[in-house]
């Protein structure tokens, strides 16, 4: 019953501080809050984690892991490019729409913990896009692809996908947009740059 009880603890614990995540930012959340939303005093809080860089830690490698293994799926399987390109591009979209913490994190931990980035690496479900580079050289090859190198390619559907989260507040000022309407428009990216991408290197 008590091991039963832990799990349904930390369980509690890191729904609630995702939701402060999501709502304030790693910056912006303060483990009073994260302990209030739970429902629980901040000495069990600090109990579970000592400190509000591991439970974001936490919280990440939770999303991470739901997001990694369907990226990897869609990498890895028969379908087209084409298809590749789409499904990859709208899976990573929603997912980060979804958990908008994520791409700051993992650029905040690149200069701060390089350490913890090779962990998540290490990860048996780490997405590994040697069957996807394979399948582009071939693409190449037979014509069916204007000539890029796979590491570009995959680069640029990265970039095209992650950069919009990363800097969203400074492009919300450049197109003078609210939230909502910039939520609209990263839903609309999904399509949008996928076909950017394929047209990009159509022959």
């Amino acid at each position: 019953m008590k091991k039963e009880k832990n799990i349904t603890t930390e369980s509690t614990i890191l729904n609630a501080a995702k939701n402060i995540f999501q709502r304030k930012g790693m910056d912006g959340a303060r483990m009073q809050e994260i302990a209030d939303e739970a429902g629980i005093n901040k000495a069990l809080l600090h109990y579970y984690y000592r400190s509000k860089q591991l439970l974001f830690e936490a919280v990440f490698k939770n999303a991470f892991l739901l997001l990694a293994p369907q990226l990897n799926k869609i990498l890895n399987s028969e379908d087209s490019l084409n298809i590749k390109i789409k499904d990859f591009t709208k899976n990573y979209i929603s997912f980060i729409i979804k958990h908008p913490y994520l791409p700051n994190f993992i650029i905040n931990e690149l200069n701060r913990s390089p350490e913890f980035v090779q962990k998540l690496i290490s990860e048996k479900h780490f997405p590994n896009i040697q069957k996807f580079k394979d399948q582009i050289t071939e693409n190449v090859e037979n014509g069916k692809i204007l000539p890029i190198k796979p590491e570009h390619l995959f680069i640029n559907i990265m970039a095209l996908n992650i950069f919009p989260f990363i800097a969203s507040p400074l492009l919300k000022g450049f197109l003078k947009v609210n939230d909502e309407n910039y939520k609209q428009l990263m839903e609309e990216r999904a399509t949008e740059v996928s076909n950017f991408i394929i047209n990009a290197i159509k022959s």
